[in-house]
């Protein structure tokens, strides 16, 4: 079954890959445990997800200036997580996939948003995405390394 996939036409798209020196469950459990995002990914402040980590469960979060509400949509262990959401007059659409060559994980995610900020500030949006993007692949790489030793 394919999984879910951004929209590449929407005004605001980003991606981003990097290679982590620990097994795909590892990364996968860290990204899918969203009650401790903020333990590992400093630009989270808070989360909230009442139910388990599975396809239509909905959870809050704050990331940055935004406070956003997203429903989890591809929960596939160990290789893809996705979720869409809303915040800000803009809806996105976030993918992660995971891939192993023994010990180690190459992890990309990418992510798209649509409506009228995206529309009217598309480079400015991007910059923001993009360094966001890059952010949590550099703090994931940093928990999921932490954890094998």
């Amino acid at each position: 079954m394919p999984g879910m996939e951004i929209n590449h036409s929407a005004p605001v798209v980003a991606s981003a890959t990097i290679e982590i020196g620990a097994a795909r469950e590892i990364v996968w459990d860290l990204l899918a445990d969203i009650k401790r995002w903020p333990e590992w990914n400093a630009e989270v402040k808070s989360t909230s997800l009442a139910g388990a980590v599975e396809s239509g469960e909905v959870f809050r979060w704050a990331a940055g200036p935004a406070k956003l509400v997203s429903t989890l949509q591809t929960v596939e262990r160990p290789s893809e997580l996705s979720w869409t959401g809303r915040t800000m007059g803009m809806s996105a659409v976030h993918v992660w996939r995971f891939e192993s060559d023994g010990e180690t994980t190459t992890a990309h995610t990418e992510e798209s948003w649509e409506g009228g900020p995206a529309k009217l500030l598309p480079r400015m949006l991007h910059r923001s995405l993009q360094k966001s993007l890059d952010a949590w692949l550099g703090e994931l790489k940093a928990a999921a390394e932490g954890s094998v030793r």
